[in-house]
């Protein structure tokens, strides 16, 4: 019963391109940044530790393979880069001082165990029901609520910006690669659809990557906006609207 599971996992892990590789090279780009502007700037103002523990929550529901299948080297390490890092900031925001000082929790509020975490488990083991007819594959499961909970993960760093307002550079430079690598992917499913005969097409990832994408189209617009414009970058508040 896990021959399907495997073959899926095969398909999206051993398949490389430059679309994919840029992708990839955006998102460790974007986690790099990050910890370089929590280590330079000594604060965690306008940076949301809830997102960060989405993140966590999706590398290593995602990565459980880990510890079943070996692809390539260049997959074991970016599997464990994501994961490490991730922990690391959630470490440095919340415990390593100064930094987990200046955290204001007050700005973080989004309740992401309720409306992030709880709604994607339940839609994950729906469709995976409804896929697998009704029977279950834990990991297969746990991949699949990786996928529904990736797509909103940023939800609870764009309210926390959108109140500060003002974007601090390095911050809006993390954002920034994090949307580009997830619309990089997207052209990397074209070009193998394209390019790969016996390409597996995946709806949930395609859904999901979409709606990803489309979360950070207001913040494109407005980061875009000031690069032209070469001023400071910030973000309308909710009663500009």
């Amino acid at each position: 019963q896990k021959a399907p599971l495997k073959s899926k996992r095969e398909a999206n892990c051993s398949s490389m391109n430059i679309f994919r590789l840029a992708g990839d090279m955006s998102h460790v780009f974007s986690i790099l940044v990050l910890l370089l502007r929590l280590r330079v700037a000594k604060n965690a103002q306008g940076i949301s530790v809830r997102t960060q523990e989405l993140f966590l929550m999706v590398f290593v529901t995602r990565y459980l393979d880990l510890f079943t299948t070996y692809y390539s080297l260049y997959n074991s390490c970016m599997k464990i880069l994501y994961i490490g890092a991730t922990a690391t900031i959630i470490y440095m925001i919340k415990f390593q001082k100064p930094i987990c000082t200046t955290y204001d929790k007050s700005q973080d509020t989004f309740l992401h165990w309720k409306f992030a975490v709880l709604p994607c488990a339940i839609i994950a083991l729906i469709t995976h029901l409804i896929g697998r007819g009704g029977k279950i594959d834990v990991l297969e499961l746990l991949w699949t609520f990786s996928i529904y909970l990736e797509s909103i993960a940023i939800l609870p760093q764009l309210i926390v910006l959108q109140r500060y307002r003002e974007v601090e550079n390095l911050t809006g430079n993390y954002i920034f690669f994090m949307g580009a690598y997830r619309a990089l992917y997207i052209v990397n499913w074209i070009y193998r659809a394209h390019t790969e005969p016996h390409y597996k097409h995946h709806w949930v990832v395609y859904f999901c990557g979409v709606l990803q994408t489309l979360l950070y189209a207001d913040f494109f617009y407005y980061f875009f906006l000031s690069k032209a414009k070469g001023g400071k970058f910030s973000l309308p508040t909710a009663h500009s609207h």
